[in-house]
């Protein structure tokens, strides 16, 4: 064999070599490239590999070079899978995002089924909660998926409709004949709705909510009556849009009562209610009279001050220079007191100025009444019954002319009391102030202040720690009674002209009553007594007789003077027990 054909050979060899190590390499990632296939060195000879030998000999940087090569395809083969599995990588899908806010509670009496297309049955009472909103019903069918819930009331073993759909949220409470809601929305769809807004009840046939919380009505009705089942009267809606708390805006309606329908129609509505008071304008009444002339009368302004009290101011003018003014308020304060008051000031201008019937007159009335309610303060009580005018003021009113009671009431009477108990001691004290006033000649009787001091039975000579038995003079007891007066009875015009010393009459009076009582031969209950008065005055009156005029003559002195009296008593009392027997003919029987 030539050398030629060797090389051929050799050459030839080493190719398949070099295909058989790199097939190897692609299931054995790790294997080397000098681990040969066993198949193929079975068919090698050992004369050939003796040739392979020499001719490698000749070729000292072939086998290096062969050698070098698998490395780089391995390195280039774990790239790739290592970058491959790190490309290739799956991220999970992020989470769906609930349709609803909060969670949805939901209760049932009798029973709750589910199904499997995600829909739950309720029986009994049924509750479904949401936030703020909250729906009963004795049926409630609810689907899941869509966050929907239809309820309805069920017959009961009678026949009657009961447990209908209540809806309750923020604005108000809504009872229905059914109810289909969507808490992702927050629409709903009611039939027969009844609701109270303001001071009536809204029922409506078919009824949409929106999610603004507006309710839009079809064949509604609208009554202030109190049986809004069936209301005696009401007004019929063709449609109206409610909004809960503000108004009712409806369209064409028409009134009812007793259930015939009347030809009094309006072409559109709108009914204002809310829960708060505002303040206003109150419009003015206008009108003529004769002796004042032209009028512009109960006209002014309401003041809402807060939720305990208000205040409206009126007046009323006159073309021909008459005027007045007028304040009326009310206040309460629950578990506290309670009350109203009126004033008015009255300027009164007859005939013309400078005429010799002219006439310009002032007057004024105030009326108060106040109470106290008896939880507020169990130690002092106070109240105020006022009704005092002077004499004109009921006859320039036009308000009186149209009151006979007001217009002929000729006594006027007005009374405020307070009393105050001081704890834990035996000590009150009471203040009265009365005013009563006669119009026909404007007369006045006053008592301010009328002054009471009481103080209730004592022991003083009691001991506090006593010690055997009780002595006699522990059995003393006394108690006291002060009274202070003021009074004056004088003319209207008068009053305030009056001298404290000279017009008034005041004094006081003192009271002290001393008893016991004392056991005398274990049969007789001896009480003596002992009361003691003592009067102060500021004025008496000396009276003599004249012989000259042949008259008695008074004569009235100012200072401070004392009178006392005092008087004593005993007294005796016993009772006798015994048994004695009836004459016969008096109804005594006889006993043997």
């Amino acid at each position: 064999m030539s050398s030629r054909n060797k090389i051929h050979i050799i050459v030839l060899t080493l190719f398949c070599s070099l295909l058989l190590v790199n097939l190897s390499a692609q299931p054995k990632r790790k294997s080397h490239i000098r681990q040969a296939n066993p198949a193929f060195a079975d068919t090698v000879t050992p004369a050939d590999s003796d040739k392979i030998k020499s001719i490698s000999d000749t070729f000292p940087a072939l086998p290096d070079s062969i050698l070098i090569r698998p490395d780089s395809l391995l390195k280039s083969v774990d790239s790739i899978l290592v970058d491959s599995v790190m490309t290739d990588t799956v991220q999970a899908p992020p989470p769906k995002k609930s349709p609803l806010e909060d969670v949805v509670k939901y209760t049932a009496n009798d029973s709750i089924v589910f199904l499997s297309n995600n829909q739950a049955y309720m029986y009994g009472q049924g509750v479904v909660t949401y936030q703020d909103i909250e729906l009963d019903a004795d049926e409630i069918r609810m689907n899941m998926d869509s966050s929907t819930v239809f309820a309805i009331g069920r017959p009961d073993t009678a026949g009657e409709i009961v447990g209908n759909p209540i809806f309750k949220d923020k604005s108000g409470e809504y009872e229905s004949a059914t109810m289909k809601y969507n808490f992702k929305s927050q629409k709903g769809y009611i039939t027969n709705i009844i609701t109270q807004q303001g001071e009536g009840y809204l029922t409506g046939g078919s009824t949409k909510k929106n999610k603004e919380g507006d309710f839009y009505l079809k064949d509604g009705k609208y009554t202030t009556c109190d049986d809004h089942e069936c209301p005696h009267f009401y007004l019929q809606l063709t449609k109206a849009k409610m909004r809960p708390k503000k108004n009712i805006v409806t369209g064409p309606a028409y009134l009812v009562l007793a259930g015939v329908p009347l030809p009094l129609a309006i072409p559109f509505g709108f009914f204002p209610f809310t829960e708060k008071y505002s303040s206003g304008i109150i419009m003015p009444t206008f009108g003529d009279e004769m002796a004042r002339g032209f009028y512009l009368r109960d006209g002014g302004y309401y003041f809402a001050i807060n939720d305990y009290i208000d205040l409206a101011l009126t007046g009323e003018i006159y073309t021909k220079g008459s005027w007045g003014l007028n304040a009326m308020s009310n206040y309460v304060k629950r578990y506290k007191f309670s009350g109203n008051f009126n004033m008015g000031y009255l300027v009164t201008i007859l005939g013309d100025k400078g005429m010799p019937d002219y006439q310009k007159q002032t007057n004024f009335r105030l009326i108060w009444s106040h109470s106290q309610d008896a939880k507020a303060n169990p130690n002092m009580s106070f109240s105020a019954s006022v009704n005092f005018t002077t004499s004109g003021y009921d006859r320039n009113n036009l308000n009186s002319y149209y009151n006979a009671t007001s217009f002929t009431e000729n006594t006027k009477s007005s009374t405020v009391n307070m009393t105050y108990n001081f704890p834990n001691t035996p000590f009150s004290i009471s203040a009265t102030a009365n005013i009563t006033q006669r119009s026909k000649d404007s007369t006045l009787n006053v008592s301010f202040p009328d002054f009471t001091l009481n103080m209730s039975r004592v022991y003083p000579f009691k001991r506090k720690n006593p010690v055997g038995k009780e002595k006699w003079y522990e059995k003393i007891s006394l108690n006291y009674t002060g009274l202070f007066r003021n009074s004056i009875e004088t003319k209207q015009n008068l009053f305030f002209k009056s001298s404290l010393i000279k017009d008034w009459r005041n004094g006081m009076q003192h009271t002290i009553p001393v008893s016991a009582t004392f056991s005398l031969f274990k049969y007789l209950n001896i009480s003596p007594s002992f009361n003691f008065t003592d009067r102060m005055y500021t004025n008496r009156i000396m009276q003599q007789w004249d012989p000259q005029s042949a008259a008695v003559v008074r004569d009235t002195t100012y200072g401070f003077y004392n009178v006392f009296n005092y008087s004593f008593s005993v007294s005796a009392q016993t009772k006798l027990y015994g048994f004695y027997r009836p004459l016969p003919f008096f109804g005594g029987k006889k006993y043997k």
